[in-house]
């Protein structure tokens, strides 16, 4: 994990208590966000990391999580919705925040992603058959929290991944896709969690780390890929995706830090995409895990894998 790091000028403050009380408001009658699993998630993990845990009610919480669950096992984003890998993963992991996981019939879950693997190792996302590296590292995910890997094929799925990786070091969401920091995240991620890192060579490490270094523009801020504006949630893909190579020190981590600062709602809280947008809880979470992977004093560590809090995941998991 980051150590903590001494900022030269130091950016101006985030504002903890203000961003809390957005989170806490998002579930008001004109908005509903955090009746959404994925909202619940991104709200639920920034409380954790800003050090407010309880903010939100943990049996209301559970009890929307288990309303989500479908006969098939699988979760919607809301009950009246269709079950689908992202939401079952938000799911889990929102239990594993608040420690309730035998609360939802795990043996359903399981079955639920084990029957949305194909023979290539790739995941599809649902019933309907899209597939890509993100539901790879969902499904990944969701059976590692479980305890339960060894329902489906890892190195089929290990295999898919790898053949995900491009010329520039990158990686896509299928073979010959363009390469994105956020996919990169979601193989990095899958090879993290199936230790299987050492597959990758220390030159293609090393290929891929300039590759990410490059998204950093003049502003401090981090895009997605060549030629794309900068945008808060990069902060965690490409950032965490450093982390799992070791080297988050080639980032400029003060003018990050800056940009992130930069995109807080000083009235009201919430972090946007960039400054003078609206904020959203999507973007606060993965900008707040960003200040968390440089060491930013006072939050709590972010495990750059599973994007929990490590106070959860060594719980899960035991210590690294």
């Amino acid at each position: 994990m980051a150590a903590a790091v001494v900022f030269t000028n130091k950016p101006e403050e985030l504002f903890v208590d203000k961003h809390v009380k957005y989170i806490q408001t998002l579930d008001t009658a004109d908005k509903r966000l955090m009746s959404w699993a994925d909202g619940v998630y991104w709200g639920l993990t920034a409380l954790h990391l800003l050090g407010h845990p309880d903010a939100l009610p943990r049996d209301e919480t559970i009890k929307f999580v288990q309303s989500c669950q479908h006969e098939n096992g699988g979760f919607g984003a809301h009950p009246s919705h269709d079950a689908h890998l992202l939401y079952t993963l938000s799911a889990v992991q929102i239990l594993a925040m608040v420690d309730a996981l035998d609360a939802i019939n795990t043996d359903a879950c399981v079955s639920y992603v084990r029957g949305l693997q194909k023979p290539s190792g790739v995941f599809a996302g649902d019933e309907w058959g899209e597939e890509d590296t993100r539901f790879v590292y969902t499904a990944i995910q969701t059976l590692k929290i479980l305890g339960r890997l060894d329902a489906v094929d890892v190195g089929r799925a290990v295999e898919y991944v790898l053949g995900c990786q491009n010329y520039d070091g990158g990686f896509g969401l299928v073979p010959g896709a363009e390469s994105h920091s956020g996919q990169i995240f979601t193989c990095l991620g899958v090879l993290s969690m199936t230790d299987s890192m050492d597959r990758l060579t220390t030159a293609s490490k090393d290929q891929l780390a300039g590759w990410l270094a490059q998204r950093q523009l003049p502003n401090g801020g981090l895009n997605g890929r060549p030629e794309k504006l900068e945008d808060v949630c990069y902060s965690w893909w490409v950032m965490s995706s450093l982390a799992m190579l070791g080297k988050l020190h080639w980032i400029d981590r003060n003018k990050l830090v800056g940009f992130i600062l930069s995109c807080q709602d000083e009235v009201r809280g919430g972090l946007a995409d960039r400054k003078g947008d609206a904020v959203d809880v999507f973007h606060t979470v993965f900008g707040i895990a960003g200040l968390c992977l440089v060491g930013w004093g006072g939050l709590k560590e972010v495990d750059p894998v599973y994007c929990m809090p490590v106070e959860t995941t060594k719980r899960l998991f035991g210590a690294k």
